[in-house]
């Protein structure tokens, strides 16, 4: 049977759904649990033997303050101790449920969202967040992040409120809504405004003149204006989300590494991909020879489309698996040597880029910067495409030359002619490797199924580059969505890396453990960790997020 969160997750309740349902089960075991400890209190401290039920009874009436029942008063003062803490728990219950239950019934009443909110210090302040919001709410909250989501949408706001995120509504061109939102204790302001963009800079930085200021924008050639304004840094999804699909078709034939993770000093984390007729292709990962050859570990494996961590030692290694490595920079490029084929692999003859914004500029360049052949698509005749169409179009797409394209990018704004573009291209030609720009995170798993061998959804890359610069994580790039974290050990304080089942328990592996002496990508099962030691994992954001729930601790910076 499925893991309670797992199940909910599959059913796709809105957080708020999930939070009742926790809320009631959390409610049940509570008065479980104090029935049954009462009941032993009845019979052994007071010397009254009665049934269960009698003390289910009590304890909802002491839990409702409807009453006590017969058993009152209590001889025993560890029964009369025992009473008061359900009493008070009744009374913290009855809020809790008025506030995660029946306020938010009553949408049609005039709720203050301020109310709402905890106080506030050390957090960020999102305004007009333009991308889907939850996404990024909820890698904030996996970090750790406090933050407050400024939208001028009063009925966003109260959704986002309603399902459990500290949101508010007002105009952040107004001082007065920034100090609502306890801009004096905050850290930074995240501005995604579009045109308002420089209004709500300069109205933060009127408000608060040393406040760090993020904005992310789909215009690159604004970052300059918004810098002069007063943002600290400019951030452009659309511009890296371009570079990174286009890097994913480089990364098959380039001779150098691709992008790597630094753990610490001289050690690195990067992912190699096995090309076709390399010598590890239909080899298993226990006689690959890797750390023999090369020094580096495999600390996990995208074997046919999963990513396991860490990998099955006899799981055998095929052309387009992606292998995830650690090591000093010089055992993974001898790592990469290894891998590659004897014969070099060819550039595609032709990359198909359909979409000439932001996305497919950068990928364009990129692209020409590797000697590549594009041919660009777009129903926009003022960005000068090749050719001029709707990409969904077959006819379109032939005049392009998906026929004997070996890759085509598709870039549109719009999610729908996305699919559809992605499905006729592999109509026409049926060996196309098809790389695939998500503007909405239910687009993802669409895509896949529409046969996209690789995916990068717009939310998901802002919300990672908010949390890069927020709390310095990286993520590795260009495949897989790995992500890499550093925590502290104290909560396995004296248990081994064997012992504290941490891919068990959450899906993440450890691949570097620092202390005094330095840091090591050498793993002891038997090593016992240290309340000082500081783990480096690495996971898929499911499994990233699984651990943070679980153990009390915040990443520090890579």
């Amino acid at each position: 049977m499925d893991p309670l969160p797992d199940a909910l997750d599959d059913i796709s309740l809105t957080r708020r759904d999930r939070l009742i349902i926790y809320y009631i089960v959390g409610l049940v075991v509570l008065v479980g649990t104090y029935t049954l400890l009462y009941h032993l209190g009845m019979t052994h401290l007071e010397g009254d033997e009665h049934s269960i039920f009698r003390s289910f009874q009590t304890v909802v009436e002491t839990f409702t303050t409807t009453g006590f029942g017969a058993d009152a008063p209590w001889e025993t003062p560890w029964m009369n101790l025992f009473v008061v803490a359900i009493q008070l728990s009744g009374i913290a219950l009855g809020f809790f449920t008025l506030r995660v239950i029946i306020i938010p019934l009553f949408t049609s009443a005039e709720v203050n969202l301020d109310n709402r909110l905890t106080p506030k210090r050390d957090h960020v302040i999102i305004c007009e967040y333009r991308r889907d919001s939850e996404v990024l709410l909820e890698e904030l909250e996996a970090l750790g992040i406090e933050y407050v989501l400024i939208s001028s949408d009063e009925q966003e706001a109260r959704q986002l409120s309603d399902d459990g995120y500290a949101a508010i509504d007002g105009s952040p061109q107004q001082a007065e809504t920034f100090e609502r939102a306890s801009i004096d204790s905050a850290r930074a302001v995240i501005t995604d405004a579009g045109s308002a963009t420089v209004d709500t800079i300069l109205t933060a930085r009127s408000v608060r003149p040393d406040i760090e200021i993020i904005t992310l924008t789909d215009d690159s050639s604004l970052a300059d204006i918004f810098e002069e304004t007063g943002a600290d840094s400019v951030l452009s999804p659309h511009s890296v989300l371009g570079y990174r699909l286009a890097e994913k078709i480089v990364a098959s034939f380039r001779t150098e590494l691709g992008d790597a993770v630094e753990l610490g000093e001289d050690i690195e984390l990067t992912e190699v991909s096995i090309e076709r007729g390399s010598a590890l292709d239909g080899v298993t990962i226990r006689n690959s020879g890797i750390r023999e050859e090369t020094g580096a570990n495999v600390v996990g494996a995208w074997i046919d489309g999963e990513l396991e961590l860490p990998p099955d030692p006899d799981a055998v290694i095929r052309e387009n698996s992606v292998l995830l490595v650690a090591g000093e920079h010089e055992a993974l490029e001898e790592l990469g040597e290894f891998t590659r084929s004897a014969s070099p692999f060819e550039r595609p003859d032709r990359v198909v880029l359909a979409g000439s914004g932001e996305v497919g500029t950068a990928a364009k360049r990129v692209l020409d910067d590797a000697g590549i052949e594009t041919v660009t698509i777009d129903s926009d005749e003022a960005t000068e495409p090749d050719v001029v169409g709707d990409a969904g179009e077959r006819a379109v797409l032939k005049n392009a030359g998906v026929s004997d394209a070996g890759a085509i990018l598709v870039c549109v704004p719009d999610d729908s002619q996305n699919l559809l573009a992605a499905v006729q291209a592999q109509a026409i030609n049926p060996d196309i490797e098809v790389l695939f720009r998500a503007n909405e995170m239910a687009t993802v798993s669409k895509a896949f199924r529409a046969g996209a061998d690789y995916v990068l959804a717009v939310p998901q890359v802002s919300a990672r580059m908010v949390a890069r610069e927020l709390r310095g994580e990286d993520v590795l790039a260009p495949a897989s969505q790995i992500r890499v974290i550093r925590v502290p050990a104290r909560p396995f304080a004296g248990d081994t890396i064997e012992s504290a089942e941490i891919p068990e328990r959450t899906g993440c592996r450890v691949v570097a453990i620092e202390d005094d002496s330095g840091m090591t990508t050498q793993i002891d099962p038997g090593r016992e960790l240290d309340a000082d030691d500081r783990l480096t994992l690495v996971g898929t954001d499911d499994a990233v997020q699984e651990f943070l729930k679980q153990f009390d601790v915040s990443p520090t910076g890579l």
